[in-house]
């Protein structure tokens, strides 16, 4: 899979020729955490060209590791889903991920911020149980990002389908959620708290006084949260 294999017999480095091409364990992880769309997929590689994903699938699917089938939606298309050999990469996808979180820096965590990323990682972390039975939109404003980057809806459906818009989807709009990247991107992290990020003026919620009292019962930080951090 590699552009130069290793050339040895050892099964890490079989594996390593396999799964550790440039952009593989991002796709990898996308398929661990749910998506099985190429236009789910983009979302959560969102600087990896539509090319370059479509040849690692097509590597992946060589390899046994994920299989595409046909959808029976009506827009048509293919889901690509992990296989058994797949899903056994699950566990060794989140010791890395555990491992990043416990021993990267967290000054070289942050050098590395992206909103379109966090949102997608935001949407599909959702916990829809705690809101009200009807739509809520809720309104993420990242002040000190461009125009492009600084305003996104997330919209609960009463059927608790969650979707992230990037342009204003006409809808009113529950609660404003008005914060930096920085902030937004440690609180997700478990770096900081929602509260001391409010104490600090750098985490302000505005409208519904319910949603905004349940937010962290809905709003589930990123799995790697809970970890402790070895190194500052």
């Amino acid at each position: 899979m590699s552009d130069g294999g290793y050339n040895q017999f050892c099964p890490v480095s079989m594996a390593a020729e396999i799964i550790c091409s440039r952009w593989t364990l991002l796709v990898l992880r996308e398929l661990v955490m749910g998506s099985t769309r190429f236009n789910e997929l983009r979302r959560g590689v969102p600087s990896m060209s539509p090319a370059l994903l479509s040849k690692r699938l097509k590597e992946l699917e060589a390899a046994g590791i994920v299989t595409r089938i046909a959808t029976e939606r009506e827009s048509g298309g293919h889901e690509y889903r992990l296989t058994e050999a797949g899903t056994e990469l699950r566990p060794i996808i989140e010791a890395i991920g555990v491992w990043g979180h416990r021993w990267v820096t967290t000054e070289a965590t942050l050098k590395n911020l992206d909103p379109n990323l966090l949102m997608w990682d935001i949407r599909r972390n959702i916990d829809t149980d705690p809101m009200p039975a009807r739509r809520n939109t809720i309104q993420f404003i990242f002040k000190d990002r461009p125009v492009s980057e600084r305003n996104y809806w997330l919209i609960v459906e009463p059927n608790r389908d969650v979707d992230l818009c990037l342009v204003n989807p006409g809808f009113d709009v529950d609660l404003y959620v008005t914060t930096d990247l920085q902030s937004m991107t440690e609180i997700w992290l478990g770096f900081r708290t929602v509260v001391q990020m409010a104490d600090d003026g750098r985490f302000v919620l505005t409208g519904n006084s319910k949603l905004a009292a349940d937010l962290r019962t809905w709003l589930k930080l990123s799995v790697f949260a809970s970890f402790e951090k070895k190194v500052a």
